[in-house]
């Protein structure tokens, strides 16, 4: 193995750890983390990727975005919530670096357009 796919793999291994954490905490969001973990697994092992795509946790957060149906409305919800929170966090954080806040305002700004008008909208199946 070249170094380059040992880093990937352990990239790999965090985003997915960081990524199983975040779908149990509400306050870290598992999406970018798995989203890094199958990057980073599909370019460094066939093995590694095909297993974390057979994931219960990959199934439930990513598929439907990976695949193209984007996502419903109430993980976009999550998702925005989540980075709204932190971002406050920061920006409240950096009260007196102006130039810190905003460049996380701009940060937040495109964060919600894109989640609002860049992600699809999946329409969730009603249950009888």
């Amino acid at each position: 193995m070249n170094v380059k796919k040992v880093l990937l793999v352990a990239l790999g291994c965090v985003g997915l750890a960081l990524g199983a954490v975040g779908a149990v905490v509400p306050l870290l969001p598992a999406f970018p983390f798995l989203m890094l973990a199958a990057f980073c697994f599909a370019k460094s092992s066939e093995r590694l990727h095909a297993w974390f795509t057979a994931t219960k946790l990959y199934k439930k957060n990513l598929e439907s975005y990976v695949s193209g149906q984007g996502m419903d409305w109430a993980t976009k919800i999550r998702v925005m919530v989540t980075v709204t929170v932190l971002m406050s966090i920061g920006f409240v954080m950096m009260h007196q670096v102006r130039v810190g806040q905003i460049v996380l305002a701009c940060v937040w700004v495109f964060h919600i357009l894109y989640f609002c008008f860049g992600v699809k909208t999946r329409r969730v199946p009603a249950e009888a």
